[in-house]
């Protein structure tokens, strides 16, 4: 009987695995479809819309994005390196106040930045305006609108996932290293090149691979510009050339891209190792004279840049335009607003339950669902888009015909794309493990031994997730919801090509303005999203500070305890 009721409980446990498992391959299905699309879409046959691109497009799509690529990933690593080194390791005037405050600029989406470079920087626009008045009519700038441009632009707001990659390095790495090399004789440079840097150059390629990939998936930047790369050729494909086959060949073209940046991120956590962490923070350097100077300089002139003139050009131009302010813009956030929350609170349900899944049964299978399912944010949202309507019209069309055979034609209209669900579809894929991440490492904190003790008092599943684990994971559950808030607010691609008829966003209104030229125009809903974005940037903020006063007092009481 033992043997019998043992062999009972282990074919229990097995069904609830693999019940498991399949729930989380089934969350992971709105990122496997559309990719799974994609990548029939290289077999598919060559349509004349795709010959042509193949003749006279492709070429030059993928040279500007490669040349994109590479501005990006160097800018973003030179400038978030030499950020991260000097707070982390440096003692200079205003440290403390730039440690948090140099990741401002993320609060500003990519396109915002971009039309705000262009309506300052552009020949007509108040800069070189005024160097023309000062210096002659033959003063002026390179022009913006140009390759140098749009990759200023993409640094500007990119550079703080270096910058914060590095500075945990910087600040937790090589202490004793540090330390040492101080006590040699070695100076910041010195120390920088020789020792710092080597141990760091794992954590560094990881921030440049999330803002390459960032990049990649980057449409309204380069709209804003006029510069075409994969995503800006995909979306005038679609809607301008009507060829969703040609769209579905370009999208193959790009995840391809897309998975080697994610083959090269993975090899670089690969290299990573936590090596020589001393427990306290090392010491820093007291730079003094025109260096401290210049380091401050250095910090003022790119929070002065890649924020306050961006900031400050938006509310003057919002300002002004206030006037035309009426019942649309009302919408327009209504709908944005509506659009945030549905996703947020959809993706939080799927990611605690993604959570669990991989909690409850932690096999090879199970986690690799888990693993797929979180990818879409390595996808561009073009693709997501292509990848998603392309189903979901064949799907219509199918079940359009079976009804028309039962009921007679257009007794009943069935349309699955340009719907609601297509859309929150498209943002789960997308922005999934944006919620997954911090719900599943809070998840993690909880011991499987509480389970243990609280199925042994007659616990079943759903009381032990909404009196146990759901207040444990209460700040996970909503800094994923934030964060997932956030992201589809700014988002704009995915918007733009799969919103049910009428659903204009902030993003949409944005996007129509900048293409006209309209600038001012924009900066009242651009405004609305460079606040919204300061939320998560805030929560971040907090986390930092109280991380660094939990390192300081750590430091404080080990001469006590000793």
């Amino acid at each position: 009987m033992t043997r019998v009721a043992g062999a009972s409980r282990r074919g229990r446990r097995r069904r609830r695995g693999l019940g498991w498992t399949a729930l989380a391959w089934l969350i992971a299905l709105p990122l496997i479809i559309p990719l799974l699309v994609v990548f029939w879409g290289i077999f598919a046959p060559d349509p004349e819309a795709w010959q042509h691109l193949r003749e006279h497009v492709l070429a030059e799509v993928v040279a500007n994005t490669a040349w994109l690529v590479v501005g990006v990933a160097v800018g973003t690593g030179l400038l978030g390196t030499t950020l991260a080194w000097l707070v982390a390791t440096c003692d200079f005037p205003g440290r403390r106040h730039f440690g948090w405050a140099l990741l401002l600029p993320m609060a500003m989406p990519a396109y915002v930045m971009g039309f705000v470079l262009i309506g300052l920087l552009e020949y007509a626009g108040p800069v070189q305006s005024l160097m023309r008045e000062w210096f002659g009519p033959d003063a002026g700038l390179p022009e913006i609108r140009s390759r140098l441009g749009v990759t200023l632009a993409l640094v500007l707001v990119l550079y703080p996932y270096v910058y914060l990659i590095a500075r945990n390095a910087f600040a937790t790495q090589g202490g004793r290293a540090l330390e040492t090399a101080r006590s040699l004789g070695m100076g910041p440079v010195s120390g920088f090149f020789r020792v710092a840097l080597p141990l760091a150059r794992p954590w560094i390629a990881a921030g440049i691979m999330l803002s390459v990939m960032e990049t990649l998936a980057d449409f309204g930047t380069v709209a804003v510009f006029n510069y075409e790369t994969f995503t800006t050729a995909i979306y005038s494909t679609w809607y301008g050339m009507f060829s969703l086959e040609g769209a579905m060949k370009l999208s193959s073209v790009l995840v391809f891209f897309v998975f080697i940046v994610l083959v090269l991120e993975q090899l670089s956590r690969r290299r990573a190792r936590f090596t020589g962490f001393s427990g306290t923070p090392p010491s820093r350097f007291r730079l003094r004279g025109w260096k401290a100077g210049a380091a401050t300089g250095l910090c003022v002139f790119v929070l002065l840049l890649g924020f306050a003139i961006p900031a400050g050009q938006l509310m003057l131009w919002a300002i002004g335009e206030l006037a035309e302010v009426d019942g649309r813009y009302f919408g327009f956030a209504g709908r944005s607003l509506g659009l945030a929350a549905m996703a947020a609170v959809t993706a939080l349900i799927l990611a605690l339950l993604l959570s669990y899944a991989a909690r409850r049964a932690p096999a090879l299978l199970t986690q690799l669902g888990a693993r797929v399912a979180t990818l879409g944010y390595a996808i561009p949202g073009p693709v997501l888009a292509v990848g998603i309507f392309v189903p979901l019209a064949g799907l219509g069309g199918l079940l359009q015909g079976a009804a028309d055979r039962l009921w007679g034609e257009d007794a009943i209209e069935i349309v699955l794309h340009g719907t609601l669900f297509a859309l929150l579809a498209a943002y789960i894929a997308r922005f999934l493990a944006v919620a997954y991440g911090p719900v599943n490492a809070n998840l993690l904190r909880v011991p499987h031994s509480l389970d243990d003790a609280a199925r042994g008092m007659g616990v079943g599943m759903f009381g032990l997730m909404s009196r146990i684990h759901l207040p444990l994971v209460r700040g996970g559950l909503l800094t994923g919801a934030i964060l997932v808030f956030v992201d589809v607010m700014k988002e704009m691609p995915i918007t733009l090509m799969m919103r049910p008829f009428g659903w204009d966003t902030l993003a949409i209104r944005i996007y129509e303005m900048t293409a006209e030229g309209h600038w001012e125009r924009a900066a009242v809903p651009a405004v609305v999203l460079v606040l919204v974005g300061l939320i998560p940037v805030i929560l971040l903020t907090l986390r930092l500070e109280r991380e660094g006063q939990g390192v300081r007092g750590r430091a404080e009481e080990m001469p006590h305890a000793a």
